[in-house]
């Protein structure tokens, strides 16, 4: 006797986030949004963002000293105009956005349950720009599931 599957459903939407330059945007309703137009109910939600010198990632989202320490962190770990860097074209913070977006990534899969990213209590999704003029990103959100 074979079982009914659900019919699998994808739905993918793109959005822009308009930077202030070097900093974390939280983008977590955006993203719920996108999950709830898309009508999905129980699956995974794949969030891009479609640049080299930018990144996401989750992070704590009550307190916002979190945010300034995260930054304070890279600006040691990754400094502007370190003279290892020889790529420079758009000025000294050219490499160590790339270096930065390398190391906290470029995606992310979010598991979606009763229709909503499931995060924890704290837990929020941040576009994080590295370079530091104001920029517009795209993000792309692909849901899939049932």
């Amino acid at each position: 006797m074979s079982r009914a599957q659900p019919v699998q459903h994808i739905a993918q939407t793109t959005f822009t986030v308009h930077t202030r330059g070097r900093s974390l945007s939280e983008i977590t309703d955006r993203i719920a949004e996108a999950v709830v137009a898309s009508g999905v109910g129980t699956g995974v939600a794949h969030v891009f963002v479609q640049h080299t010198s930018a990144s996401l990632l989750v992070g704590e989202n009550a307190d916002p000293v979190v945010v300034a320490d995260l930054e304070r962190f890279f600006a040691r770990l990754v400094p502007d105009g370190d003279p290892l860097f020889r790529h420079r074209d758009e000025g000294p913070d050219d490499m160590p956005a790339h270096v930065r977006a390398v190391l906290t990534g470029v995606s992310l899969s979010l598991p979606v349950h009763g229709g909503k990213p499931l995060l924890g209590t704290w837990q929020g999704v941040f576009l994080y720009e590295h370079r530091h003029e104001a920029h517009q990103r795209k993000i792309t959100v692909t849901v899939s599931g049932h």
